[in-house]
């Protein structure tokens, strides 16, 4: 497997946390794969052979070979048929309300076509040119442009909603809602609405998946060992409070996690991340 990432431009810094890309051989008898949920949303080019996702059992569907991934909130497994080859940009939570004027929410657990959001000739037009640019170098170049072009001076993030999300990436997912808003309590209801419109997913579902992340680094990069340690460097009351929202999100425990084949997508994406 060859996962790389690269960094936008400055114009971009703060809605794109970065392009990546994915290689791997065809193989034969090729394992499901867990994508865990990180708080991000991701605009995917699939340009090596289809990629299956399962949606219950042995039930799947293909994805679209352009697409937005939106926000995952539980076990996503899906398979390559051959060859794979992609190009995505990752968004930071809030980065890409930023390009659309719909609500976000719609987007969560699945995959949307990009004609659906951009139009069939615009989309199309992205789609050609990412497909016959030489390499990523020109991929990247083709997207920012693009991306620019939607990009508007007008904000569209709710400053509160973005003061929440800053809040919870800088803590690890480990500040409650009430803490962040302070003396607007009385607002946390509207607030909340906002939060799914331009997230997809709520402060606390936001925060959960974040402290997820941060213990899933720990887990992957063996340090430290313990179970019960990683629980509490990420802020879980305790080892079977962490195994309970590891298995809301992945549907396995963590020490099956590393041992399971069908993780290995997940383990090169975060490891790294």
């Amino acid at each position: 497997m060859n996962y790389q990432t690269f960094q936008p431009q400055s114009d971009l810094r703060s809605v794109v946390k970065c392009y990546w890309t994915l290689e791997i051989p065809a193989q034969k008898d090729v394992e499901k794969q867990l994508i865990i949920p990180d708080g991000c949303i991701d605009m995917i080019f699939i340009l090596g052979d289809d990629v299956k996702r399962f949606t219950s059992g042995d039930e799947f569907i293909i994805q679209p070979r352009e697409m937005v991934l939106g926000q995952i909130t539980g076990p996503f497994y899906v398979q390559p048929s051959g060859y794979v080859s992609s190009f995505a940009v990752r968004f930071y939570p809030y980065g890409f309300s930023n390009f659309v004027s719909s609500s976000i929410k719609k987007l969560a657990n699945k995959e949307t076509p990009l004609a659906l959001l951009f139009g069939d000739e615009p989309s199309q037009a992205l789609t050609e040119a990412i497909i016959q640019a030489a390499n990523t170098s020109a991929r990247i170049e083709i997207v920012e442009a693009f991306l620019l072009e939607k990009l508007t001076d007008k904000t569209i993030i709710d400053n509160v909603v973005k003061r929440t999300i800053d809040t919870i990436l800088s803590t690890g997912g480990n500040t409650a809602i009430n803490t962040i808003l302070k003396d607007d309590l009385s607002k946390r209801r509207q607030m909340e609405r906002k939060f799914v419109q331009q997230i997809g997913i709520s402060p606390k579902q936001l925060g959960k998946v974040i402290r997820l992340q941060s213990a899933l680094k720990r887990l992957l990069n063996r340090q430290p060992e313990s179970l019960t340690e990683i629980a509490y460097e990420s802020d879980y009351y305790d080892q079977a409070h962490f195994i309970k929202d590891f298995k809301e999100f992945t549907g396995t425990t963590p020490r099956a996690f590393l041992e399971d084949g069908t993780m290995a997508l997940s383990s090169l994406f975060y490891k790294k991340d």
